[in-house]
């Protein structure tokens, strides 16, 4: 991601001295029935969709990332979405069809 991930410009040198790392063990997937069922700052969220050419599309965001962007369930379904690579209208409907697992 530091050099060659299309959705951020490079790293730079200058940069180094203010990068930190940090790690995130995923656990504890639940499979939920309804894509709102989950907490913003609690759960991350990881969604499966079919995508407007037929594809299997799969996206997920760590528990802090909503919170931090100060979105909430709809917004951040929407991000996820677009991060995901769905590029037609998001509707409420195809909100419903999305598989979401919360962690």
């Amino acid at each position: 991601s530091a050099l060659k991930d299309s959705r951020f410009p490079p790293m730079t040198r200058d940069e180094l001295p203010r990068l930190f790392c940090s790690v995130s063990l995923l656990t504890n997937f639940e499979d939920v029935c309804d894509y709102m069922d989950w907490e913003v700052g609690v759960h991350g969220i990881r969604i499966e969709f079919i995508n407007e050419k037929g594809s299997k599309r799969t996206a997920t965001y760590l528990p802090e990332v909503a919170k931090e962007q100060g979105w909430d369930h709809i917004q951040t379904i929407d991000s996820l979405l677009r991060k995901g690579g769905y590029k037609a209208p998001i509707t409420n409907e195809f909100r419903k069809s999305i598989k979401l697992t919360r962690y």
